[in-house]
């Protein structure tokens, strides 16, 4: 009888697990926006500790939230190359009243001393693009782009937003290398 009432309170168990996920975890993450809705604002740090928050950096531009896998406990060697790339277009975002903000997400012990060292590997940030870190992954997991797995943070992500914070074009990659390029960003900002 013993053996029988746990068998039925592990079942039970489960089943009532399977559940809750399914109905609280959207309580948990977010759902990305999508392409016509507004994004959500958030307000971030950066490694030096200035304040951002997304909708005034948009204030009077368009932006380019490009979402970074951050520190997964090493730096992502698809990252450096990714920011170093939309640092070579930087004049060319300007001249489109572009500007690009760039979340680096990560364990909150020692990140913002993570995101410097990240940075040193390139050169000085132009004005029109920031980065910030997201050490608790508030924003990471408002825009439900968690990747919960060993040795991940984030999925990378490009989302292109208008003057009103209106998402125009989005892109989540689920591996390391599937990237958006700058000039394939410039391009999408082209058509919209």
């Amino acid at each position: 009888m013993y053996i029988y009432n746990l068998d039925r309170f592990r079942k039970l168990f489960r089943i009532f697990s399977t559940l809750s996920l399914l109905l609280f975890g959207t309580a948990l993450y977010g759902e990305p926006p999508a392409v016509g809705t507004q994004a959500p604002d958030f307000t971030l740090s950066t490694p030096t500790g200035k304040t951002v928050q997304m909708s005034k950096e948009l204030h009077g531009h368009n932006l380019v939230l490009v979402v970074l896998r951050g520190f997964p406990g090493y730096q992502c060697p698809y990252c450096v190359k990714q920011v170093h790339d939309f640092v070579d277009h930087a004049t060319d975002f300007a001249a489109k009243n572009v500007k690009v903000l760039l979340v680096y997400p990560g364990p909150p012990a020692d990140l913002d001393q993570h995101a410097k060292e990240f940075l040193a590997k390139q050169s000085d940030l132009p004005a029109n693009i920031v980065l910030v870190t997201d050490p608790d992954y508030k924003m990471t997991n408002a825009y439900g782009l968690r990747w919960d797995a060993p040795h991940e943070t984030a999925y990378p992500s490009t989302f292109i937003l208008d003057k009103n914070r209106t998402v125009v074009f989005e892109r989540i990659s689920h591996s390391h290398g599937d990237r958006l390029s700058a000039q394939d960003s410039l391009d999408q900002l082209a058509t919209k």
